[in-house]
């Protein structure tokens, strides 16, 4: 991945004197905004001096400006002045700069920024308005209050040279971030008079690391103007590597932070749709075993029940919308699929509840064939009518909603969508949940109740996904609820990424402090699986994970899953297992 980061700095620069050291930590934050990255640095050295660029920012600094905010007012004008240039020169780049866009969007624009914080806004108003050019959508209207600074980052996407760009940074850091940067700490003439030896003398390590301390004003120059070209905030980027250095570890939990573990699970997920003394029962029922120190707590979601008007309310609409986006962009494909698969439900359960005459050794005589008396070991000689079968049905739909499915969830509630839609259209009762576990709690959110109403489908997309997943706890107590249902076939659909995982958190003295992964989470999990199909229920696996992980599904579900690579064959593989699970001969 280095090398294919520098061959696009390299292609697009034309000079392969450049060097650059690429940002894994960002790679594994983006793939699009590393390989975006890589362009802008070679668009700037293509277009502009980097070097002038660096010292005047070091100058810049020099004089006491906020290099946090310097350098996001610099990427912002960097981007104006080469983002539809390097786009015309490369059409192919145009998709590429657009994912970096909608990247940065989800994962640091949680919370829309307040109208006081000018410098978030900017950057936010400026990033859409390049996101709707390159969607070939209208331009949102600029705020009054903002079309100032708009018109500054315009000025600099008209920069002809490297000096005119940073009088243009300059500008704009001065209206948006320091007003009275120019009369007290110097214009951008007075900035660009600062010597060389002023700088060599300052004393940098408040501004410094160590590391960085150790080498040349030159070095941090070229170091300033590497980050100007790039369009993330990096502490974004520092922090979510930081999380992802640590997710893996197992961290033991203080008694008093376990007693407000409730209070936060019911601010994240969403107050319980069950009474005090229900939950107890069903946690004493449920939670034995490996699931000792576990338990299950029963929710409609933040959306539906929210505690308060929080930050992860906010979350939670935000990826609900990102569900419904991607809704409208394959509604086709979903009506068809839901068309496809209603009528392959239909006619099996046509097929079901039509009477047939068969042969038979009694009933009503068939004259044509008493011939066959004496002459044939066929006795057959009557007909009678045979009931069809009107054996009732009720359907589970489970879905993973563990953090390791969040670049899937938009695909992942389609899927649960269609299915939902299919079984409403040919009134089959049906609850779809979700299950995650967050510390002990193992989280199930009802999406959709058996006997709701067709529209209830739509809540679906209130899916949303984060922390762990303790796959056996959460088939158990859903199947729990199956099992309590009058109808003669139960059927569950489990979509999953097929690796049940939960080792962030351990109570102290716990009674299984055994990390639930591996081999030892598999195993339950299939065991569940077994005992449900044991008690008659038909257990159908979805596998909505990555295909390193296919084996570790066949471990649990055994033949009974289905991998689906292009959901235009959703409706052909799911409808093709509950037709076989509608079928009259058992």
């Amino acid at each position: 991945m280095e090398n294919r980061i520098r061959n696009l700095l390299w292609t697009v620069s034309g000079d392969y004197a450049q060097e650059m050291k690429p940002d894994i930590s960002l790679y594994r934050r983006s793939r699009p905004l590393a390989l975006y990255d890589g362009i802008k640095q070679g668009a700037l050295a293509k277009f502009y001096d980097k070097k002038y660029l660096g010292l005047y920012l070091l100058k810049k600094l020099y004089l006491g400006a906020d290099e946090q905010l310097l350098t996001k007012m610099a990427q912002l004008c960097i981007e104006e002045a080469i983002g539809d240039r390097i786009c015309l020169e490369r059409p192919g780049i145009r998709n590429m700069q657009r994912e970096a866009i909608l990247d940065i969007l989800d994962q640091e624009y949680l919370v829309i920024p307040g109208t006081g914080n000018i410098p978030e806004m900017l950057r936010l108003m400026v990033l859409r308005k390049r996101l709707d050019r390159l969607e070939h959508k209208k331009e949102a209207p600029v705020l009054s209050s903002m079309k100032k600074y708009m018109d500054l980052v315009k000025e600099a996407g008209n920069s002809q040279d490297t000096e005119a760009l940073a009088f243009a940074i300059d500008r704009l850091y001065n209206k948006a971030c320091e007003p009275d940067f120019e009369k007290e700490k110097g214009s951008f003439e007075q900035v660009m008079a600062v010597t060389m030896e002023e700088l060599s003398e300052f004393d940098w390590k408040d501004l410094l690391d160590e590391e960085l301390y150790e080498e040349s004003l030159e070095d941090y120059a070229q170091q300033l103007a590497d980050q100007i070209a790039g369009m993330e905030d990096s502490q974004v980027t520092e922090e979510m590597e930081e999380q992802r250095q640590t997710r893996h570890k197992i961290k033991i939990l203080p008694p008093e932070a376990l007693e407000k573990a409730h209070r936060y699970v019911e601010l994240n997920f969403g107050k319980t749709y069950l009474k005090e003394n229900e939950e107890k029962k069903i946690n004493q029922l449920m939670c034995k075993g490996i699931h000792g120190d576990c338990s299950l707590y029963f929710t409609e979601g933040i959306l539906k029940n929210p505690v308060m008007r929080n930050y992860q309310y906010e979350y939670a609409v935000r990826l609900k919308n990102k569900n419904v986006w991607l809704y409208h962009d394959k509604h086709r494909v979903v009506k068809r699929n839901v068309a496809q698969l209603t009528e392959m439900l239909r006619k099996s359960l046509i097929l079901r509840s039509e009477n047939q005459e068969i042969l038979s050794d009694r009933g009503q005589i068939l004259p044509a064939r008493l011939w066959r008396i004496g002459r044939s070991r066929d006795a057959l000689l009557f007909k009678k009518e045979q009931q069809g079968d009107q054996t009732d049905f009720v359907v589970d739909v489970l879905i993973d909603a563990s953090g390791s499915q969040m670049n899937r969830q938009g695909h992942v509630a389609l899927q649960a969508y269609m299915i939902s839609k299919a079984l409403g259209n040919v009134k089959i009762p049906h609850r779809v949940m979700s299950y995650c576990t967050f510390w002990d709690y193992t989280i199930l959110h009802r999406l959709r109740e058996y006997d709701d109403p067709d529209s209830a489908s739509e809540n679906i997309f209130n899916y949303v996904t984060s922390s762990n997943n303790r796959d056996g706890l959460a088939i158990k107590a859903a199947g729990y609820g199956l099992l309590g249902r009058r109808e003669e076939k139960k059927i569950m659909i489990i979509l999953s990424d097929g690796r049940p995982y939960d080792v962030i958190v351990n109570r102290p003295n716990a009674k299984n402090p055994k990390p639930y992964m591996g081999q030892y989470a598999v195993n339950d999990t299939a065991g569940e699986v077994r005992r449900l199909r044991n008690a008659g229920v038909s257990v159908l696996g979805v596998f909505a994970g990555e295909e390193k992980d296919l084996a570790t599904e066949k471990k649990i579900f055994g033949k009974d899953f289905a991998y689906i690579r292009d959901i235009t064959d959703f409706s052909r593989i799911v409808g093709r297992y509950l037709t076989k699970q509608l079928e009259l001969e058992e």
